[in-house]
């Protein structure tokens, strides 16, 4: 839903969740209205058999079949650009602010890896299928090489160790 912003630009709705059984599948259905200009906003997702993992993973261990690679690797570069630039203008002792943002990069970046097939180097073009990860792909294809994506799993696990290791104690 992120992904995917009001036609009028904004990607701020307030939502409601609900789940509803549609045939032999469970849906989880988010409705809401768009806080900028009005419009009323509609999701349905069909939720997988097992039970999804707990935040910030997305999804089992198959690729999606919603979101596509590169929409996820969008999201991980900018919560990861994000927390990243923040982190380095402000003093260590303030970085545990921005661990749930490297949480979800690194959760979007792991998810990007589940589309590279077993054996392979890189995710294939037919692997895309939104217009934006399409044209991601089409534009920057070294983006998804598996070594890449996993320098990109690394270093954001290595960003939240240290996070982890200057979260100030609990009263």
């Amino acid at each position: 839903m992120d992904l995917h912003a009001c036609e009028c630009g904004s990607f701020d709705f307030d939502r409601q969740h609900r789940l509803e059984l549609r045939g032999d599948d469970l849906a989880a259905v988010y409705e809401g209205i768009c806080r900028r200009c009005g419009v009323s906003r509609h999701f349905e997702f069909r939720m997988a058999e097992e039970v999804p993992p707990p935040a910030p993973a997305f999804g089992g261990p198959e690729p999606s079949r919603i979101i596509d690679p590169g929409e996820f690797v969008d999201v991980g570069y900018r919560f990861s650009g994000s927390a990243g630039m923040e982190m380095l203008n402000r003093p260590e002792s303030e970085h545990h602010k921005h661990r749930a943002a490297m949480a979800y990069a690194l959760a979007a970046f792991e998810e990007v890896l589940k589309f590279v097939p077993s054996g392979q180097d890189a995710i294939p073009a037919d692997a895309f299928t939104s217009e934006a990860g399409k044209a991601r792909y089409r534009n920057e294809p070294v983006k998804f090489r598996r070594d890449l994506i996993q320098m990109h799993i690394d270093s954001a696990r290595r960003v939240l160790a240290n996070i982890d290791k200057t979260i100030p104690p609990r009263d």
